[in-house]
């Protein structure tokens, strides 16, 4: 999609690796403006360097710091045309069940996935607003659309990301912002090494066209929501996942 994003300045948070950075690059070879964001400083300023990208230290589960990226981005780049939520904490696939996750665990998960998720968009809100064609991009997960099991927490934080682009989609969009949602499910990259076999096996047959998906095959989509013809699909969640979930 060369050109796509150009003119455009958009930020990506969790890019220092894995599915933002794959997002970041897609977005740099369509043309954008890139600012990235992560609490991994180092890996995130080669990242940025590899782009031609600029880096910001964020910490989501810190409100002061997603404040003063915010203020950083308005004095840096003035303008802020796309936001994609990607930061995110998983604790686990083939984790503990219900009954045995610590309550710490718990509202780890929920204050970085969902309230960060919030304070991020709110701090830029007046930015995307003000750019007359807005985008929001939150990464939700696939999980939250069939209720993977041993995963609870991280679930539930992705449900809330479907539930909260919704609402956010009605309030911003007489601003001329759109809020879209993006459910992947599992991609095979360095953070999901861990992941047990046979999930991954579920994952690879159980698709409608089978076989493994890497950040690569969703960030395509991701740049499309960001540009200015993706309007029409404000509120919408698209399950980007070869056929794992149908919604």
């Amino acid at each position: 999609m060369m050109g796509a994003l150009e003119g455009r300045t958009v930020l990506v948070t969790g890019a220092a690796r894995g599915v933002g950075r794959a997002i970041a690059e897609a977005c740099a070879e369509a043309g954008a403006r890139l600012v990235l964001a992560d609490v991994l400083e180092e890996q995130g300023r080669a990242t940025a360097a590899g782009l031609l990208a600029r880096f910001v230290r964020v910490d989501l589960a810190d409100p002061d710091s997603i404040a003063v990226m915010a203020d950083d981005i308005a004095r840096h780049e003035g303008d802020l045309h796309g936001l994609v939520n990607n930061a995110a904490i998983a604790t686990g696939i083939g984790g503990p069940e219900y009954d045995a996750i610590e309550i710490g665990s718990w509202d780890r998960v929920m204050q970085v996935n969902v309230r960060g998720t919030w304070l991020v968009t709110r701090a830029c809100g007046p930015m995307l607003c003000a750019s007359g064609s807005g985008r929001v991009v939150n990464l939700a997960s696939d999980t939250a659309l069939w209720g993977a099991p041993r995963l609870l927490a991280y679930v539930a934080s992705k449900g809330a990301v479907i539930s909260m682009t919704r609402s956010l989609a009605r309030e911003m969009g007489p601003r001329g912002v759109g809020v879209t949602a993006v459910a992947p499910g599992i991609l095979r990259n360095e953070a999901t090494d861990y992941v047990p076999a046979e999930r991954h096996r579920l994952y690879e047959t159980g698709r409608a066209a089978p076989g493994p998906m890497t950040p690569e095959d969703i960030a395509p989509t991701i740049v499309f929501l960001l540009t200015p013809g993706a309007l029409a699909l404000t509120g919408q969640l698209l399950p980007v996942n070869a056929g794992f979930v149908f919604t």
